[in-house]
């Protein structure tokens, strides 16, 4: 398994662990980050997913929501929620290409979320990319 691959579906399992908790987790890096060897770029890359959906997670679901149709954060499954909130944040806050987010999250869909997780999420993150490359052209 490739190094970012390993820290998103580690991250993954973080995020998720701390939404089902509701954010009470006092040590949010837990057992999960054992798989991670501390120093290593595959740690270090996670602790950055990690740390940056929860400091932006406000942000973040804003807009995934404003994206989605007639879903609310809430309503969304808790494993596709948190894979569109690191998709979401690599895509805006990371050099990682946009083709690679969205494969890498569509990958995590297959193997954690339901049947339709991937398409969903597929979906909600390229939208969300080609608003923000509008919006972007629109700024210049």
């Amino acid at each position: 398994m490739n190094i970012r691959r390993k820290a998103r579906e580690t991250a993954l399992q973080v995020l998720y662990k701390i939404d089902i908790a509701e954010g009470e987790s006092s040590d949010v890096f837990g057992p999960d980050m054992e798989a991670l060897a501390p120093g290593t770029e595959a740690r270090r890359y996670c602790e950055l997913l990690v740390r940056g959906v929860i400091d932006r997670r406000k942000e973040i679901d804003s807009m995934i929501e404003g994206h989605s149709d007639n879903w609310t954060i809430e309503r969304m499954a808790i494993v596709d929620r948190n894979i569109l909130r690191t998709a979401v944040f690599e895509l805006f806050y990371t050099e990682t290409p946009y083709k690679v987010i969205i494969d890498e999250a569509v990958e995590l869909a297959k193997r954690y979320g339901s049947e339709e997780s991937s398409a969903f999420i597929n979906g909600l993150i390229d939208k969300i990319r080609k608003e923000s490359d509008k919006t972007a052209r629109a700024a210049t």
